[in-house]
């Protein structure tokens, strides 16, 4: 997964890593560490706002450990003829791939599997952790059999376990607005051939389908835009506005997040929550992250 800092004084390398990726900033190195630094300088005020929400760290890592170890156990409850260690790396912050590699060849695995926590497949989330992870075991000398799962944006246990995330809360709503929020990207990535909008599509489609509720009133659209770059749409602010002013119970959906971190429990629960509540939301409810839901779990293993 991404990761996140693990204290404050950690927000702004954090945030130099993310932007000194060049799947992030595609500048040739001279280029892009200069303006990674300057980015990062820049942001870290603002982001370390953020965590202080979060109590002045990021949960992302314990709450992979909790599923990393649901994950083992499950493997090694069902297949007797096999043992199975689950590690996690982490693209910006640590663990990182460099310290996992060695723990790794410690273990002296027959197979290693890389399972992105990214349901759909982008260049810049799964494809960079995939190609840090085999540039570090190449510099390590590292060699053994490697398989990836890409991506799984319409495994059918994955989507199970949406739905019975969102029914939990919606059963006995009415008037409601099912608005699944998914990071958004620049359109130029997608232009470029990224397939990220079109799997969070398919998933979007997959748990309407699977949710079967009659003139459903559901909405895809997409958070945390930054930067002067033209970003995929609609935005996620823009929809909570106009719903919100329309007096609908607003339902949001982390629909491409498997984990808590600062864009759920501070954006969507916090930020979105005063803009609903600003543009007259009376009702609004959050759908949770999928963390250990046993049908992602499921979904996991059985990948």
């Amino acid at each position: 997964n991404l990761g996140g800092p693990d204290k404050l004084d950690n927000v702004e390398p954090f945030l130099f890593n993310l932007f000194n990726d060049p799947a992030i900033l595609n500048l040739p190195g001279f280029l892009r560490y200069p303006l990674a630094k300057l980015i990062s300088n820049r942001r870290a005020p603002t982001a370390k706002k953020i965590y202080q929400e979060l109590g002045g760290s990021s949960p992302i890592l314990k709450l992979t450990e909790e599923q990393s170890k649901a994950l083992e156990h499950k493997l090694n409850n069902e297949d007797d003829n096999s043992e199975y260690k689950s590690f996690i790396v982490m693209r910006c912050w640590n663990p990182r791939a460099e310290e996992v590699v060695k723990q790794v060849k410690n273990f002296v695995p027959d197979e290693v599997i890389l399972m992105p926590l990214y349901p759909q497949y982008s260049a810049a989330t799964s494809g960079s952790s995939i190609k840090e992870w085999k540039d570090v075991c190449k510099k390590n000398n590292f060699e053994v059999k490697t398989s990836t799962i890409c991506c799984y944006p319409t495994d059918k246990n994955f989507i199970l376990a949406h739905r019975s995330e969102i029914i939990k809360k919606i059963d006995s709503l009415t008037n409601f607005k099912l608005i699944f929020s998914a990071h958004g990207l620049p359109e130029k990535n997608v232009r470029k051939g990224d397939p990220y909008q079109w799997q969070v599509e398919q998933t979007v489609k997959e748990v309407v389908k699977s949710l079967n509720i009659k003139n459903l009133d559901w909405i895809l659209s997409y958070q945390s835009r930054v930067g002067p770059l033209k970003w995929i749409g609609p935005s996620t602010d823009d929809i909570i506005i106009k719903n919100s002013k329309l007096g609908k119970h607003i339902v949001l959906v982390p629909i491409a997040f498997v984990s808590e971190h600062s864009e759920t429990l501070v954006e969507l629960d916090i930020e979105y929550k005063e803009l609903a509540d600003k543009n007259g939301c009376k009702n609004y409810t959050r759908v949770p992250a999928l963390g250990t839901n046993e049908n992602f779990i499921k979904a996991m293993s059985d990948l």
